[in-house]
This record gives structure tokens, sequence and C-alpha cells, in this order.
């Protein structure tokens, strides 16, 4: 009877063959695992705070700075346009909010690298202005300021489009 393992009567399935497509399979295995590991490690390391104990014990402070800040009332707006981050501030009546120290933390939601920040030059009404092109995508910009009534602080993310990222960069 013949083997249904077997190539042929002349060429049959012996353990060199068994070899050869066990190291084909675990290789293939173990290919894509490092693939997927190297993309990982270059991508978001998934680390949100560097110390989780002082972060916890800075908590209450930081949640009673935010519960003064919504009290105060104040409105702001964060777009991008022609290669310029615009962020612009009013108090509840609408007269501009001057910030001392303004900047904006600006990266990838979820990637490191390209984390920077740009410091904001006030222009008027409220309204601070900085150049940093940005390419296409979504973007986390965080802006931080003081005042006489206390540090200010906003994030929002922000999209640019194709069209937007291609005329920031051409202007600059």
């Amino acid at each position: 009877m013949k083997s249904p393992f077997a190539f042929s009567d002349e060429h049959p399935f012996t353990g060199k063959h068994m070899l050869i497509a066990m190291l084909c399979f675990f290789g293939v295995i173990i290919a894509v695992n490092l693939t997927m590991a190297t993309f990982a490690s270059q991508s978001w390391t998934g680390l949100v705070v560097r110390n989780s104990y002082v972060a916890s014990q800075q908590y209450n402070e930081r949640l009673a700075a935010s519960r003064e800040q919504a009290a105060r009332q104040w409105q702001a707006t964060i777009d991008y346009r022609d290669g310029s981050i615009e962020f612009k501030l009013t108090d509840k009546d609408g007269a501009p909010v001057h910030l001392t120290d303004a900047s904006a933390e600006i990266g990838r939601p979820a990637y490191e690298a390209m984390d920077h920040e740009v410091a904001l030059t006030y222009r008027s009404d409220g309204l601070y202005w900085a150049k940093d092109p940005l390419g296409p995508g979504v973007w986390q910009v965080a802006v931080t300021g003081n005042h006489e009534q206390g540090p200010y602080r906003i994030e929002a993310r922000i999209t640019v489009g194709q069209d937007e990222a291609a005329n920031g960069i051409a202007k600059q």
C-alpha cells in the first residue's frame, strides 16, 4: 500500500522534508512577531505619566485648578490655518484674555516622536499665533499659559487636511 505522505514512490516524505516544513512554518510566525514587535516599539510607548504615584498625589490639585478655570467661563478656540496654530481666548463677556508665557504642546495622539512645543505670540483681541507647519492627520494640542487669576490649560484635537498641510508647508 502506498503511503499518503509520499510524494511518489521514488521520492518519499522523509524526516528532512518534515524539518524543512517545520522550519518554514515557525520561521513565518517568528518573522511576523518580530515585525509586529518592531512596529510597536517604534510607535507609542503607552506611557501616559512618568511616575503614576506622583501623578496620583497631584490629582486633587489639578482637579481644583480645573474647577477654578471652569468657573471663569472663558471661551477658547484652537484652529489651524495656513501653516499656523491659532488660539483665541475670551472671557465670558467676549473681552480678550491676555496670558503670559503662552505655549502649545503639539503632537500626534499616539506617537511621541513628533511631540514638540511652540511659543504662542499674542496678536490682538485674545488671539495667539505660532507658525508651525504640520502634516495631514490628527494632532493633539495643549495650550498653557499664566494669568493673574491662575494658570490656564486647554487640550483639543485638530485635524489637518491634505490641502491645509500642503499650504502650510509651501508658505514657510
